[in-house]
């Protein structure tokens, strides 16, 4: 004759095996969510972001000229550009010219204070990043406004106008700027710029991509064939 304990035990573990398949069922959920374009007027302009692959760093670079009105006073210490690309990451290994294993170790495991990394781009983007992997995504422009938006909003200004450069970048025609938010292993540069786009209304699936070749193996999938560009196919 069954006992009380042995069918407590039975209803325990009938309990376990629902919230078990339950938990399947979200993982499953999370690993079906892919990226996903937004819904957006057909008629709506789009503008051209970029989406650039540097090593193990992605950034997103677009026109200067496509910057709304208000957004981005930085922008003015590149005159005469025709692109912005911006990357965030670390403060100290972002900026260091040989940053070695034990700086590589404190940016991964402390959560550790940002900065904005921009490069001015007089030519175009293919010319200026080749050898590099550029996606080109095409925003509505509502879209492209809460991206531009996003990036503003990641420069530390101290209540300025505008963000006093740091110190020179790593390229020619570069600054690094004081950044918010804290930088750590699962909060990164490719989580960063994935942030960004998927302010735009873009979905990038779940979870976020963590390193480059996910964030751009996603970005491609969101991406639109493009014709020759400068001479050179987008990819």
């Amino acid at each position: 004759m069954p006992t009380m304990a042995s069918s407590t035990n039975g209803r325990s573990l009938t309990m376990l095996k629902r919230i078990a398949q339950v938990f399947c069922l979200l993982v499953l959920g999370v690993a079906c969510a892919g990226p996903q374009k937004p819904v957006s007027a057909a008629d709506e302009a789009t503008l051209p972001v970029y989406v650039i692959g540097q090593g193990w760093h992605g950034g997103i670079a677009f026109r200067r000229a496509d910057i709304p009105p208000g957004l981005l006073p930085e922008s003015a210490d590149f005159p005469g550009v025709e692109y912005l690309e911006f990357g965030w990451g670390h403060r100290d290994y972002y900026q260091a010219r040989d940053p070695g294993f034990w700086l590589l170790l404190d940016a991964a495991i402390w959560p550790s204070p940002s900065v904005l990394h921009v490069v001015g781009v007089h030519d175009s983007i293919h010319q200026r990043f080749v050898g590099f992997e550029i996606v080109r995504l095409d925003i509505p422009r509502s879209g492209f406004a809460e991206l531009v938006a996003f990036i503003h909003a990641s420069f530390h200004r101290n209540d300025a106008a505008r963000a006093v450069p740091l110190r020179r970048g790593i390229v020619v025609n570069s600054f690094f700027y004081p950044a918010t938010g804290s930088f750590h292993l699962f909060n990164n540069c490719n989580t960063w710029a994935a942030h960004a786009l998927e302010s735009t209304g873009y979905s990038l699936g779940m979870p976020l991509p963590f390193t480059i070749n996910q964030l751009l193996e996603r970005v491609r999938r969101l991406a639109t064939p493009q014709p020759k560009e400068d001479g050179l196919q987008n990819q």
